[in-house]
């Protein structure tokens, strides 16, 4: 399998995915979920990250993230959650040998109705998968969450959220959103769009065309095609070296 993507660019909204080790199910108990989503609010408490939406599936996770922070604090923050969760998962099962694949993957997600798109599209997961009939029953999300919204320990940073959106409050966010699932509950649910989770960035043609360019990646056929909603900017290596002021490689 071929190593996930770390292309980094600062100041977007991520779309994270990262899977268990060989695609084992670690993740299938509920106990081993809620372990992850623990480390979750204690790497977004203590690095400051907004964290826009989630799901802990049976053998991989999606995170939906804003880079918001001065310090570039997301490879940080992912170290610790996914460090933490293998340890302690590893020391109680007295297991040893990897917890999850060597990198996770991440695209970068444009603010306008992708983003709409794409919490849909984490939300639907489990649904996909045929383990649920409708996000609200599976507790360890994103979806669950935002209905339920908990007055501790809250993992969704609501502000960001509703200032990307464009609405105003956790109520119009949970009616919304129910309108969004209802809509794809319609629509064939079952099948899986890679450019969500394989691609470097999924917007319209302007903001394909800055992601390219902070990435200082050369055009060539291919590397960016159009659907009918959006524009996605496929993988591919580097055509020549980095700027580091612009763009890291290896930092997230």
């Amino acid at each position: 399998m071929p190593r996930a993507n770390r292309y980094y660019t600062p100041g977007h909204i991520w779309h994270i995915t990262h899977r268990c080790h060989k695609k084992d199910y670690l993740l299938k108990f509920e106990k081993d979920r809620k372990l992850w989503i623990k480390w979750l609010f204690e790497a977004k408490k203590r690095y400051k990250v907004s964290v826009l939406n989630y799901i802990v599936t049976s053998n991989h996770v999606h995170l939906l993230i804003c880079d918001n922070t001065p310090a570039r604090s997301i490879p940080i923050f992912m170290q610790l959650i996914q460090g933490r969760t293998a340890q302690e998962y590893n020391n109680r099962k007295r297991r040893n040998g990897a917890y999850w694949e060597d990198r996770y993957h991440a695209t970068a997600i444009g603010t306008d109705e992708h983003l709409q798109h794409c919490m849909v599209y984490i939300h639907m997961n489990m649904v996909r998968a045929g383990m649920v009939d409708h996000p609200i029953k599976w507790e360890e999300s994103g979806y669950y969450e935002i209905a339920n919204p908990k007055q501790r320990y809250s993992i969704i940073d609501y502000k960001t959220l509703l200032d990307v959106l464009g609405y105003e409050s956790i109520d119009q966010l949970q009616s919304v959103q129910a309108e969004w699932v209802q809509e794809a509950l319609t629509k064939d649910i079952q099948k899986r769009e890679p450019k969500w989770t394989e691609s470097i960035a999924v917007g319209d043609e302007d903001f394909i065309e800055k992601i390219r360019l902070e990435l200082n990646i050369k055009p060539s056929p291919g590397r960016i095609t159009q659907s009918e909603d959006s524009f996605t900017l496929a993988e591919g290596d580097f055509p020549y070296p980095y700027d580091d002021n612009i763009v890291s490689k290896t930092s997230f």
